[in-house]
């Protein structure tokens, strides 16, 4: 079958007849940026050994570790960690011009289950700031815990090598930080490292309402967390899984009842980051596919990407596959010859520079996109079965061009593809009881936004 028409309706709008959903054209390819593309080949296993090997070497990374200047000296514990972590993100500056500001967010945790006493606790970050005066202020970060912990949270001595929780998201930041940071990008990337996410998520918790006190833009959280790929036989390091939460933690009732009554309870921003993640994978192809899985986090656990989405930021989780909960939260030790611990001998290098990779493109293209388009609408006020959608040019004015996308309600990504060179408005011949549709911006380059649902307008 051929479309059936295409009708100008006057400047800015656009109707079609459209196939039946599963016949229409299939998405655009999506060719990968040569510089983005370039960056992920930078990505070394052996730099990543490196910096896992350093960061086990500390002996205890425990948030209640020593971190008076006699430790930071005999390079024990979480003080001297975090040293090591401001010196690398100095280093990668120095040899990028001083691109990179070096920060840390550093505050006094109070006493509380996991916290014996006042405690100082400090996220160390680098910022890439873009070179766009109206997207500096967009803002995309990659995130991993340098803090660790053996069986007893409090225990501030014992040994808690933390190798894959969370040494290998750590260096998932650093690794992108090296790389990207040769790059320059219109959007801003923050490379995040924080504390205390064994004591009750505390770092993450302080920087993300730092953020949003600031009023920070943060478009995407992308937050590794265990993405070692244990060495045990059933361990599958093709695939790292992707979790995002459905219905958002920071909503009102009057927007719970708004996403029930659509049924949009699949489309979160931070279910959009996971789709985003899943086709960028498929585009740059890093040598993992990212694995969405729909709910926020594990069965009865949690991760530094919620204290992000209780603030309202689109945040995700990046695991492993498969899980050895013999190497992780136990003390060393070997019992009935099974090894317990969180040992650097267990990680997979090459898992984690595949993840690095995975994570270096996501930042990358977002930076790199075009801001998305606002004020999107899906008009509701005639019954019709044709859906006419509208919105807002992105406001840092790179746009293109734009995207209407659009997928089954029983679809986990989006689909067909139309294109919109001119106008902000367009009329399909589809009817929006049946498909739920998203509209993104695109530049030149083909750099493509987060893709953002439509709100109901009467």
């Amino acid at each position: 079958m051929k479309r059936v028409s295409r009708i100008a309706l006057g400047v800015g709008s656009v109707i079609f007849a459209l196939l039946p959903l599963g016949a229409q054209d299939a998405p655009s390819a999506r060719t990968p940026d040569p510089a983005i593309a370039a960056a992920l080949r930078q990505i070394s296993a052996e730099h990543i050994e490196a910096d896992i090997r350093q960061l086990v070497s500390f002996g205890t990374r425990a948030t209640l570790s020593a971190q008076d200047p006699a430790a930071i000296a005999a390079t024990r514990g979480i003080g001297a960690a975090r040293e090591w972590i401001q010196r690398e993100f100095e280093f990668y500056s120095r040899d990028c011009g001083g691109c990179l500001e070096v920060k840390t967010d550093t505050f006094t945790a109070i006493p509380a289950e996991r916290i014996a006493k006042p405690t100082q606790i400090a996220n160390v970050y680098a910022v890439l700031k873009g070179t766009d005066p109206k997207d500096a202020s967009r803002i995309v970060l990659v995130s991993g815990h340098y803090d660790s912990r053996n069986s007893d949270p409090l225990d501030s001595e014992g040994v808690a090598p933390g190798a894959n929780d969370d040494a290998s998201g750590t260096a998932v930041s650093l690794e992108c930080a090296r790389v990207l940071s040769k790059l320059k990008f219109p959007a801003t990337i923050i490379f995040l490292t924080v504390a205390g996410e064994e004591q009750g998520l505390v770092g993450s918790h302080h920087f993300a309402e730092m953020a949003k006190s600031a009023g920070w833009n943060i478009e995407a959280v992308l937050n590794n967390d265990i993405v070692g790929g244990d060495r045990s036989p059933q361990q599958d390091t093709g695939v790292v899984r992707v979790f995002s939460e459905g219905l958002p933690t920071a909503v009102t009732d009057t927007e719970l009842r708004r996403i029930r009554g659509l049924g949009e309870e699949s489309d979160s921003p931070s279910r959009e980051l996971a789709r985003y993640i899943a086709e960028t994978g498929r585009t740059y192809e890093p040598g993992i596919k990212p694995m969405m899985i729909f709910r926020p986090d594990r069965y009865l656990r949690g991760g530094d990407h919620s204290a992000f989405n209780q603030e309202g930021y689109a945040a995700v989780r990046f695991t492993e596959y498969r899980e050895d909960y013999d190497h992780q939260h136990q003390n060393v030790r070997t019992e009935y010859r099974i090894e317990y611990g969180d040992l650097f001998k267990f990680v997979n290098f090459e898992y984690v520079a595949n993840v690095s990779r995975l994570n270096a493109a996501v930042l990358g293209s977002l930076a790199a996109a075009p801001a998305p388009p606002v004020n999107v609408r899906l008009l509701t006020k005639q019954l019709e079965n044709d859906s006419t959608l509208e919105w807002n040019s992105s406001p840092d004015g790179r746009a293109a061009e734009y995207e209407v996308l659009q997928r089954a309600t029983t679809s986990s990504e989006w689909e067909p593809v139309k294109v919109i060179k001119n106008g902000t408005r367009v009329t399909i011949s589809e009817s929006k009881d049946n498909v739920i549709f998203a509209v993104r911006a695109v530049d030149k380059n083909g750099h493509r936004s987060l893709p953002v649902v439509p709100l109901p307008e009467r």
